[in-house]
C-alpha cells in the first residue's frame, strides 16, 4: 500500500520506509481494500482509546487544582 501510494521507488529501492526492497526480508507493500479498511478500523480504534486516556488526564490534572 505505501509504495503504491507514495510512487517512493527509486533506483536504491523503495524510500517509503516499508521495507520491502531492501535486503534482509520482505515486507508487503500492496494491500487488498478489506485489508485497508480493517487497519483503519483499527487505527480509529487506538485513536478512540487515545483520547479517552487524555480526557482522563486532564480531568485529574483538573482536580488536583
Amino acid at each position: 500500500m505505501c509504495c503504491q501510494e507514495h510512487g517512493a521507488h527509486h533506483r536504491h529501492g523503495c524510500e517509503c520506509g516499508c521495507g520491502g526492497h531492501r535486503a534482509g526480508g520482505f515486507r508487503r507493500c500492496f494491500f487488498t481494500k478489506a485489508e485497508r479498511i480493517a487497519e483503519l478500523k483499527e487505527y480509529l480504534e487506538a485513536l478512540k482509546s487515545e483520547a479517552k486516556g487524555v480526557e482522563e488526564q486532564i480531568a485529574e490534572l483538573e482536580k488536583e487544582q
